[in-house]
């Protein structure tokens, strides 16, 4: 998909925030840390080298030694995991879809594995806006719903259950998604 419809562009114009300033009640960050509201908005496609696992149990649905790390305003960043770091015989595509404006029209995945079936746990943008194209057919995951580790640290979910960011040891907030956050 080359450009945004109109009616997205216009919703991403309505945002604040937008990384160029942090708001005052935003934690300060220590050495070795980074606030969520440094990032921009649009996000940013950030290459991560980190090792990224994910699992049901001891099974790994996921093995990716690089990713996509989408860094945007106010959110823990969504790791997207390359297809073939990804065991495709435990997806299979689930029901509905939704609109991101910035990454275009996401399709849903099923995972399972043995008896444990996880509806909906998983997304991918099979025909991506062009500026999100190097995301095409990558997965990201809910990590409130399957085990995600990015370099062996179990990671915590974005706060609400709507959102898919995944919050690792050097991010500090406040997050997207906690109580009070709607109109960030």
């Amino acid at each position: 998909m080359a450009r945004a419809p109109d009616w997205i562009r216009h919703s991403r114009d309505g945002w604040h925030w937008s990384g160029s300033e942090r708001p005052p009640f935003a934690v300060e960050p220590g050495d070795g840390q980074e606030s969520v509201w440094d990032y921009p908005r649009p996000p940013a496609l950030v290459r991560d080298e980190r090792p990224i696992a994910v699992r049901v149990g001891d099974v790994e649905v996921v093995a990716a030694t690089h990713s996509w790390k989408v860094c945007e305003t106010a959110h823990p960043p969504t790791f997207y995991l390359p297809p073939d770091s990804v065991h495709a015989d435990l997806l299979e595509i689930a029901p509905g879809s939704s609109m991101c404006e910035w990454k275009g029209a996401a399709r849903y995945w099923t995972v399972t594995v043995g008896d444990v079936r996880l509806e909906s746990v998983a997304w991918s943008y099979p025909d991506p806006f062009a500026e999100a194209e190097a995301l095409r057919d990558h997965v990201a995951f809910y990590p409130a719903q399957i085990d995600c580790f990015v370099d062996g640290h179990r990671v915590l979910p974005q706060p609400g259950g709507f959102y898919g960011g995944w919050i690792t040891p050097e991010l500090v907030g406040p997050f997207k998604g906690e109580p009070g956050t709607s109109g960030w």
